[in-house]
């Protein structure tokens, strides 16, 4: 009898369009987001993933339906995928979509806090490991991270660490994170306050003036000498807008 297939939880299959954040800003990808997270923090702009209020948009698809998906709306325009969240982290299988989308030739990206370590990260093309700071009302559990950055650096993976700034809580709790690992790219990412304005006139102008604030903070830092600083490059386009 033939094994039956894994089938994950996506809420949302999206693009071609442009990676807004992270190590790969800036790349052409399609997006797969899944459902599910073990954290809630206060200021997620995907809190739909968790909180239920998309419960009814979650389809439960195998691998092969994912693919099949990706092509039916990204065509041939597409030979990168981003699987977010939620976090992706919490699906065990997630190797078999990984797996099929590398044998079609297909760079998989993939971000998640670092909460649960999965043996399928090591096949991540473009990995972000991505620690809440205090703003978001979470504590990261420092030892499993240091476990997954250990094996991470054992598998020579490209990956990277990036932390979302409100504050100068958070860009401190970011500090003692890049001194922690200082052997792997670290990024630093405004946070956008505003996840439910709905009007671009007023959400933009704000970011671009955290983004300075944020701009300003590193310049001024020591210990932040080796950080990349970025916006949220799809809010400038499309402001809080899903599937884009």
């Amino acid at each position: 009898m033939e094994k039956s297939k894994k089938k994950f939880p996506v809420l949302e299959i999206f693009g071609p369009t442009v990676q807004g954040e992270g190590m790969v800003i800036g790349q052409k990808t399609m997006f797969v987001r899944t459902a599910g997270c073990d954290y809630s923090c206060s200021w997620c702009d995907s809190a739909f993933t968790w909180d239920g209020s998309a419960k009814d948009e979650i389809k439960r698809m195998t691998a092969e339906e994912i693919y099949e998906e990706l092509i039916t709306t990204g065509k041939d325009l597409f030979n990168h995928v981003t699987i977010s969240g939620g976090n992706p982290a919490l699906l065990k299988s997630l190797s078999e979509l990984v797996d099929l989308l590398h044998n079609k030739g297909i760079k998989v990206a993939l971000e998640t806090q670092g909460s649960i370590w999965q043996d399928w990260f090591m096949e991540i093309d473009d990995l972000t490991l991505s620690p809440k700071p205090p703003s978001s009302g979470m504590k990261p559990n420092m030892g499993i991270l240091d476990d997954i950055v250990h094996k991470l650096n054992d598998g020579s993976n490209d990956f990277s660490i990036k932390v979302v700034i409100f504050d100068l809580l958070d860009l401190s709790f970011a500090e003692d994170l890049h001194q922690r690992y200082p052997g792997v790219p670290f990024y630093l990412q405004v946070g956008n306050d505003q996840v439910n304005e709905e009007k671009d006139e007023q959400l933009i102008p704000d970011l671009i003036s955290r983004y300075e604030w944020l701009i300003d903070q590193v310049m001024e830092n020591n210990k932040l000498n080796q950080v990349r600083v970025l916006p949220q490059l799809h809010t400038y386009v499309w402001g809080n807008k899903r599937g884009v």
